[in-house]
């Protein structure tokens, strides 16, 4: 009954975001009339590339420590295509990944908290490589003077958004860090989710997350952070893998706009992809769909795009990488979650009522 809720589920949700996506479909076959259609087939290999590397900042992470189970290239790529199918298809702004892949990881040796250092590693990583070409593109935008003058604001809005990411990620790395901090981060994480849970639902749920689950979820994460602080050269791999996956994000619009015959838009598409990406990581809608597309079409735009070109690039790759998605993920993704088998179910159908106990005890301790 477990999987086929799921299963139903997992279905729905496609259906929304195909749905969603309709206008946008329409859009793109429209603009795919007038491209290259061999720059538009090169996108499948670099794409399966691209997720290919975005697994191996995690393996590649796993593989360097002695106590992790050895994973196939086969294996990798199979969860990095469930990992990108999860991250696309739900709305949850990137958390149903992180539960997605710490379930994944389980079997393989690898913890809660090191799951998730690892899933944060990875945007960090990511981030970085990403706002360094932003920072690239904008000098060679401001060198070859193609932005429009009354937009030139644009630039210099980007590079303050940019080192504002720059620095909220320098103050997670403070947190994390020291135990006391961390000690207290989950402190206050869990009464502040407690509090707005009771909020929303009117003091009819008492209480979400644990003290004590989170506190040793937060040590977990300290612990995988002290190690690769300890030893850097494990990060050696990840962090390359994570420069070509942050190009590979990028060039995967370049392509398209190869196609409409347009090379020359390489460094607005940078800048306005490292937009689209944070507005894509924030909002709650699967891949962040709306918000990444009008955001993206909009910089290019204030960067000396025509707004028509700007739109046909953006909603055409979106297109293209939607279909991708599902086509490469959805089968290895119910593939992996039918294997679920009575003990996984047993366990899970165990916890629930242990979690409705304490519930209960908790409702009548406060009354």
């Amino acid at each position: 009954m477990f999987r086929k809720i799921l299963t139903a589920v997992t279905l729905i949700l496609v259906a929304l975001v195909v749905w969603s996506a309709r206008n946008e479909v329409l859009e793109a076959i429209t603009y795919l009339a007038n491209t290259n259609i061999w720059f538009i087939i090169l996108l499948i290999p670099e794409q399966l590339f691209m997720y290919y590397c975005a697994g191996q900042i995690f393996f590649s992470y796993m593989a360097a420590k002695k106590d992790a189970k050895k994973i196939s290239n086969w294996t990798l790529m199979r969860i990095s295509f469930e990992l990108n199918f999860v991250n696309n298809a739900v709305p949850s702004g990137g958390f149903s990944g992180l539960g997605y892949i710490a379930w994944r990881l389980a079997p393989y040796g690898s913890s809660a908290g090191q799951t998730s250092f690892m899933y944060i590693l990875r945007y960090v990583i990511t981030i970085l490589a990403n706002q360094t070409q932003t920072m690239v593109a904008i000098l060679a935008l401001v060198l070859m003077g193609t932005v429009p003058t009354e937009n030139r604001y644009m630039l210099w809005l980007v590079a303050i958004i940019c080192t504002a990411v720059v620095i909220v990620m320098a103050i997670m790395v403070v947190i994390v860090g020291n135990k006391k901090r961390i000690d207290w981060f989950a402190n206050i994480v869990t009464k502040f989710v407690n509090f707005l849970v009771r909020k929303i639902t009117f003091g009819h749920k008492k209480k979400v997350l644990k003290d004590m689950v989170v506190h040793k979820y937060c040590m977990e994460l300290h612990a995988a952070f002290l190690e690769a602080k300890e030893h850097k050269n494990i990060l050696k791999a990840p962090i390359i893998w994570g420069v070509v996956y942050s190009f590979l994000e990028v060039a995967t619009y370049w392509l398209v706009a190869i196609s409409m015959g347009h090379p020359e838009f390489l460094p607005q598409i940078m800048v306005a992809e490292a937009i689209g990406s944070i507005f894509g990581a924030i909002l709650p809608t699967p891949g962040g769909a709306g918000g990444y597309e009008a955001s993206m079409a909009g910089v290019m735009w204030a960067l000396g795009v025509d707004l028509g070109l700007a739109t046909a690039v953006v909603i055409t790759t979106r297109v293209i990488v939607l279909v991708g998605t599902i086509a490469s993920g959805y089968g290895f993704y119910q593939h992996a979650i039918s294997k679920l088998n009575k003990k996984e179910i047993k366990e899970i159908e165990e916890t629930e009522k242990v979690e409705e106990a304490e519930e209960i005890r908790d409702t009548k301790e406060d009354e």
